[in-house]
């Protein structure tokens, strides 16, 4: 049960501490509509954001069958279309480290990001490799 305040006046629902005589502070966080993340966000008076270590799950097993399925498409096609690839090495190479992360207990989901990220950027001169690396990056949006 909530204690009254420290002037006698009934506790509020919410347990806001709130001035003596003066209305109610908001020191709340408002979004309406769009997507957000957020980690270690404090608000207000003796808030604190602790850091801890930061994960998440890692792919069901039909995710990474197909992440795999599609892994295997890329390289098939960085092979057939190498021709057209201004860089013929960077890009296999942040497909095996993306294959690395992937295949690690615990990804890093910020490794994971970044290898798609420069993945996509290398194989955009290229429609079938940039459709797949679009559905790869679906496939692990979770990232």
């Amino acid at each position: 049960m909530s204690q009254p305040s420290a002037d006698g006046s009934p506790p509020y629902p919410d347990h806001t501490q709130r001035p003596p005589g003066g209305p109610a502070v908001n020191l709340g966080v408002q979004q309406y509509g769009g997507h957000s993340q957020v980690g270690n966000q404090a608000v207000g008076p003796g808030a604190r954001a602790v850091a801890g270590q930061i994960g998440f799950q890692a792919l069901a097993p039909e995710q990474r069958e197909r992440a795999a399925e599609l892994m295997e498409l890329i390289e098939l096609l960085l092979e057939r279309h190498r021709a057209e690839l201004p860089d013929q090495r960077t890009p296999r190479v942040e497909l095996r480290r993306l294959r690395e992360e992937l295949d690690e207990g615990a990804p890093e989901p910020g490794v994971v990001r970044r290898a798609l990220e420069r993945l996509t950027a290398f194989v955009q001169p290229v429609a079938p490799l940039a459709t797949a690396v679009g559905e790869l990056a679906q496939v692990v949006q979770s990232f």
